[in-house]
């Protein structure tokens, strides 16, 4: 494994905001008091304004004003936090790039062990919730997903592991050349392979302001995550399909059974509903899955850019 010197690399940090106006300066101060007092490396962070609403952007703009290893995206608008990550790493320059939230539910502490298993020579370093300190709905819900994902999914996502990790600038050179539009980054750098290893930590209360993830936003992701990595839906729409006409077949047997033996008879209408009603319901759930896979053909060949930059702030600086 490849050791990296201490003082020479850098450390590239990215940071998506959505209506963080609080706790922007809390963040910034821990992380500026992390590598001035424990780390002693040259660093940068990247906030990226995911089309904040209150005054995220002013307060991001004045820590860039005072301090040039602060820079900013300004999105025109928010594309979602997928997306604000991702135009983060497209513009990182460090030997090694971490992603994290601007909630403080990431605790910065940790960077200083990211970086350690990092200097050990591995590539990537995933931060694992050892606690969720979260509502009995959220934490079975995401039970059940990661269950899922892992039975159903081509490749082995993590489980408990969000976007606060570390990944290897040869990692990320690798990832900004993905070209995916409906973006999935927890299976992406899965999906990339490389050697990795953990660090468990008991993921904190959000103490200031409201989560940018609602439910919808929660349930797309989560679509993105079985479909950009499993092709198990449509098996599942298969089987469906089967299991209806098997069922369809038995009433209709049972029905003419009944009837040839004159136990009891149906009217035609019996069988037409039936017959309409198994097929009918086969037909519209292959019909949704399918037109699932295909919009995301059309979105991946419309070539859309995935993000828009209105402003960035302080990247012809690097000091």
């Amino acid at each position: 494994m490849a050791n990296y010197s201490s003082k020479r690399s850098k450390v590239s940090l990215v940071v998506p905001v959505y209506n963080e106006e609080v706790n922007i300066p809390i963040l910034y101060e821990k992380l500026k008091t992390l590598f001035a007092n424990d780390l002693k490396k040259n660093y940068e962070v990247i906030f990226v304004n995911d089309g904040s609403q209150d005054n995220s952007e002013n307060i991001l703009k004045n820590i860039a004003k005072e301090d040039k290893k602060v820079k900013v995206i300004n999105f025109s608008r928010n594309f979602g936090h997928q997306a604000a990550l991702t135009a983060g790493m497209h513009k990182a320059t460090g030997d090694c790039c971490i992603t994290m939230d601007c909630d403080l539910q990431d605790p910065p502490y940790l960077i200083k062990d990211m970086i350690e298993k990092w200097e050990e020579g591995y590539k990537i370093v995933y931060a694992r919730r050892k606690k969720r300190k979260e509502g009995f709905f959220k934490k079975i819900t995401a039970s059940l997903y990661y269950l899922l994902l892992e039975k159903v999914g081509e490749v082995k996502i993590p489980r408990n592991v969000g976007d606060f990790r570390l990944i290897d600038k040869e990692v990320l050179a690798i990832l900004n050349r993905c070209p995916e539009r409906s973006r999935y980054l927890r299976g992406l750098i899965s999906w990339l392979g490389f050697n990795a290893t953990f660090i468990d930590f008991e993921r904190p209360n959000r103490q200031y302001g409201e989560t940018g993830y609602s439910l919808k936003k929660m349930l797309k992701l989560a679509f993105d995550g079985l479909t950009s990595f499993s092709l198990i839906p449509l098996r599942i729409s298969m089987l469906i399909g089967f299991l209806a006409v098997v069922i369809a077949l038995t009433m209709l047997i049972t029905m003419l059974t009944l009837t040839i033996f004159s136990l009891r008879s149906f009217p035609i209408w019996v069988y037409l509903i039936v017959v309409l009603f198994m097929f009918g319901g086969m037909n519209f759930i292959c019909i949704w899955l399918l037109g699932e896979y295909i919009g995301r053909i059309y979105i991946e060949q419309r070539h859309r850019p995935l993000y828009i930059i209105k402003e960035e702030v302080n990247f012809d600086k690097d000091e």
